[in-house]
């Protein structure tokens, strides 16, 4: 039984092989030969808001043949307090597959080790396992092979989006410079189970020096709310602007994977003059994450 977890638990030969299904699944889109999903109706479990990951994957199992059933966890029994592995035992009964949007990884993994259907972690507060793999995809659409290049993540370091690049980075064989304050950066075990090239810096101007790539996420993550202005106060010199985009190499990508707080994060005059990049990867999702229900059915 094949599932997508984390990208830490994801074999360098999957990734890739998802990585070279989504070119030729981008291209043939309205035109498929093979429908994987077809006969099979997936659930998507949110606890969480979602606008990319949601309406990417409604589309994208809608294309490959199947059906998708939205599930708001304050909707069924699993809002009300029933156990992660009973609704697993009830909905792997019923259902192909399960794409959970939720809070704890911990609860994705019980998920799937319950349910015996093939589950996808669609964001948890470690890893955002989906996201990376489309960035990895967007980068090598537009600059080639990501292998030996500089991916420079300038802000929340300590995030699910961050800790997914961390882990990429050994398997796709980049360099990741991780600039944030010395509280959001990522803890030196995650860093060591890792591997690879990390670099953990407070100097923006340092991470983003010949950089081929400027990635940024929001500061103030669903669930840290409450931790908005103190996140903002210690953030406020991480953001991607002008000033840093000259300091990378000529030509380097900037990417969001979005929501974008524009003032924050990023300036305006910088996203809007990435806008396209940007939309590129967010539309991206939708290839990518087709690959990944064709791979796990497969």
């Amino acid at each position: 039984m094949k599932h997508l977890l984390s990208i830490e638990t994801l074999a360098k030969s999957d990734l890739e092989t998802i990585l070279a299904d989504s070119v030729g699944i981008k291209q043939a889109r309205g035109q498929h030969a093979k429908l994987p999903l077809a006969g099979q109706t997936w659930a998507m479990l949110f606890s969480k808001s979602s606008t990319r990951t949601r309406v990417s994957f409604e589309v994208g199992i809608r294309e490959l043949g199947g059906q998708a059933i939205f599930l708001p966890a304050s909707e069924i029994q699993l809002g009300r307090g029933e156990p992660i592995k009973d609704t697993a035992r009830v909905l792997g009964r019923m259902v192909h597959g399960v794409v959970f949007r939720t809070f704890a990884q911990s609860d994705v993994e019980e998920f799937a080790q319950y349910a015996s259907i093939p589950t996808i972690n669609a964001l948890t507060d470690r890893e955002h396992p989906c996201q990376i793999l489309t960035d990895i995809f967007t980068f090598q659409e537009q600059r080639g092979s990501i292998q030996g290049k500089v991916v420079a993540f300038i802000g929340d370091g300590a995030g699910n989006v961050a800790t997914s690049w961390a882990f990429a980075a050994a398997k796709a064989g980049f360099e990741l410079r991780i600039a944030a304050p010395k509280a959001f950066q990522p803890p030196a075990d995650l860093v060591q189970r890792a591997g690879g090239k990390i670099v953990l810096t407070e100097d923006v101007k340092a991470a983003a020096s010949g950089a081929d790539l400027l990635y940024t996420d929001v500061w103030v993550s669903m669930g840290r709310e409450s931790e908005s202005a103190e996140r903002v106060r210690q953030m406020s010199g991480y953001q991607v602007n002008a000033a840093l985009v000259q300091v990378a190499r000529p030509g380097a990508l900037v990417m969001h994977c979005l929501p974008a707080y524009r003032g924050k994060e990023i300036d305006e005059a910088t996203f809007e003059s990435n806008a396209q990049t940007i939309f590129d990867q967010a539309e991206n999702r939708l290839h990518v994450q087709k690959a990944i229900l064709s791979w796990l059915v497969r």
